[in-house]
């Protein structure tokens, strides 16, 4: 088994689907030149859309550019960032708000330079309860001025109400689809949900892309799209700059062109 196989970008940073990455985080940058926006947190509507390897890749184009930057695993439910980077989930975000410690001593290198992570720890019966606390927005507001930007990995927003509520600490959502199984109706509910509590939506990545070289071979170009574009994604024939990969864990980022 490869090590760190779902860090595209760190293993393979010359590929497509690693540019499409990047082509990401230089449309977040875009949106950070009239905004302050270090925090961001990645969600999806339900599990299984592809939202902590995004949030990870993303990460590690940041940390390439210079940038200090840390992920916080704040799925108390369903943690999987250690897993991604392979390290242990013992002391996390829990152990640090249950026992008032200083975050700095969980926090947990990587071997991609200037990345740093903050696993989940053990997982609480109380998450929700955990997430709300004046505790957990101190955290928080502790890490980010420590970081030039912080990515928030939390649960699907159909399912529990812990993206509704971290997204009020942090300054921008990145909600991410499948685009095999997307639930379209399911989709506009969660960005709903996250725009009622007063969420500052960037946008969608559409992930999972199923392309198969057939006679009539298309590539997708990914566009990093916000509310005043049109919600949907185009599809060109031909070879874009970040064409999908069939065996590679595929990409569809929403964006300016």
């Amino acid at each position: 088994m490869k090590r760190l196989k779902e860090l595209i970008v760190h293993r393979k940073p010359k590929s497509p689907v690693s540019e499409a990455y990047r082509s990401l985080r230089t449309n977040i940058e875009f949106a950070n030149i009239d905004k302050d926006i270090k925090s961001i947190m990645v969600t999806s509507s339900k599990q299984g859309e592809g939202k902590t390897t995004t949030i990870s890749n993303l990460a590690i184009t940041m940390a390439n550019m210079g940038k200090k930057v840390a992920i916080v695993d704040c799925d108390l439910r369903k943690p999987r960032i250690h897993k991604i980077f392979e390290v242990s989930n013992i002391g996390g975000m829990t152990d640090i708000l249950l026992t008032h410690s200083d975050y700095k001593r969980y926090v947990k290198n990587t071997e991609i330079r200037g990345l740093d992570i903050i696993t989940a720890g053990r997982i609480p019966s109380n998450p929700s309860e955990i997430l709300a606390s004046k505790s957990m927005k101190k955290l928080l507001g502790e890490i980010k001025q420590d970081y030039d930007y912080m990515f928030i990995d939390a649960p699907p927003v159909a399912v529990v109400t812990d993206a509704a509520i971290l997204s009020s600490y942090i300054d921008g959502v990145i909600l991410v689809c499948s685009s095999g199984n997307v639930e379209i109706e399911l989709a506009k509910s969660s960005k709903a949900s996250l725009e009622k509590v007063g969420a500052n939506m960037l946008g969608v990545v559409l992930n999972q892309l199923d392309v198969e070289g057939r006679s009539s071979y298309y590539s997708y170009y990914y566009r990093y799209y916000s509310d005043d574009e049109k919600k949907r994604v185009k599809k060109r024939k031909g070879s874009p700059e970040a064409a999908i990969q069939p065996n590679e864990p595929n990409l569809k980022v929403a964006g300016n062109d």
